[in-house]
């Protein structure tokens, strides 16, 4: 039997942070209290009865939803890691000994944020948060949106008729209708089909922070969200897309707002680019290219994009806290400390 020394976690903990463990710089600049008030929202609901253990804290909740957005790990999946990861013990500022929520009580969280609207809120108060701490957005904002996949509904072709009519097949029971996902849709992309929602960004140019988001289905052409997402606190007034959201409405939009349309040029068939325009389009793309890094981000640290949730409701809370995690995430990468 090994035994383990009154040190050895410490020693353990020093070992990771010489590798660059990233999670203590993300402790080390985000100030979680500044979310607390916020938090405890989900907690206002008077208890039925004082039995029972005492509830965890919210702040630590939160925490463990952004470990879990980071990632991309289920519930279950979270659950274990915090045991079995000193890395994550520690990022939670527990110990060996603590108790840890599981599974159920993490998605129980999740689910009070969800049903009272607070992962926008949360977003947005961390967005002040970096703006009082020099991130304001400068040099122009980039609109983008990117395809979130879920799992793909086995349904028939007269079920699938049903849903878009808005109905419900009468052979689906209450337990059946929890497990389909009644507001998902297809796209295509690049000749390939995709099922699933969209998360429309709005990134700015200097610190790749994204400002604003908005979560719809697949089939939502990009352009039908884009003024939502419109940052006018921007110190510039330039706007970056591509060809997707080249309109005449759009560029009315971009001209009410005061904006500076930096939209690529689309070709056609009939009317094909100049050699200007095509020049033009280059030197946009080395800025709007910069969108690309989120979403890139976003896959490498969690290696999958996919959601597993089911309705609007859930993948948008959870496409959220995906958000703001790659904003925490990207501050750690902004703050300079030795």
């Amino acid at each position: 039997m090994v035994r383990t020394g009154l040190f050895d976690l410490e020693f353990r903990c020093r070992e990771l942070e010489k590798n660059g463990d990233p999670l203590v710089k993300i402790n080390q600049v985000v100030a979680w209290e500044e979310f607390r008030d916020i938090l405890e929202k989900a907690r206002e609901k008077d208890r039925k009865s004082e039995a029972g253990r005492k509830a965890f804290d919210a702040v630590l909740m939160f925490k463990i939803l952004i470990l879990q957005s980071l990632y991309n790990l289920s519930d279950d999946s979270i659950e274990y890691q915090i045991r079995d990861r000193i890395s994550f013990m520690r990022f939670l500022g527990l110990n060996i000994e603590d108790r840890v929520p599981d599974a159920k009580t993490i998605w129980l969280y999740r689910e009070q944020l969800t049903e009272l609207n607070l992962i926008k809120e949360l977003f947005e108060r961390f967005d002040s948060y970096l703006r009082d701490h020099g991130f304001k957005a400068q040099k122009g904002q980039i609109v983008d949106a990117n395809i979130v996949s879920v799992p793909i509904q086995r349904n028939s072709k007269e079920q699938n008729k049903l849903i878009r009519s808005g109905e419900v097949p009468d052979e689906w029971n209450q337990n059946k209708r929890r497990q389909k996902d009644l507001d998902a849709q297809w796209t295509r992309k690049n000749g390939k089909s995709y099922y699933g929602y969209k998360n429309h960004i709005s990134v700015d140019v200097k610190n790749k922070l994204i400002r604003s988001y908005a979560v719809t289905p697949a089939s939502v052409h990009d352009s039908k969200v884009f003024e939502p997402l419109l940052d006018k606190q921007n110190t510039n007034k330039e706007v970056f897309a591509d060809t997707a959201y080249r309109s005449r409405k759009i560029s009315q939009i971009l001209k009410d707002n005061g904006l500076c349309n930096k939209i690529h040029q689309a070709g056609y068939r009939w009317k094909k680019l100049s050699v200007l325009e095509h020049q033009r389009n280059k030197i946009k793309s080395k800025t709007r290219a910069r969108v690309e890094h989120v979403f890139g981000v976003q896959l490498k640290v969690a290696k999958s994009l996919l959601v597993r949730a089911v309705g609007h409701l859930r993948v948008a809370a959870k496409i959220g806290l995906r958000n703001l995690a790659y904003n925490i995430f990207r501050m750690r990468i902004l703050v300079s400390i030795p």
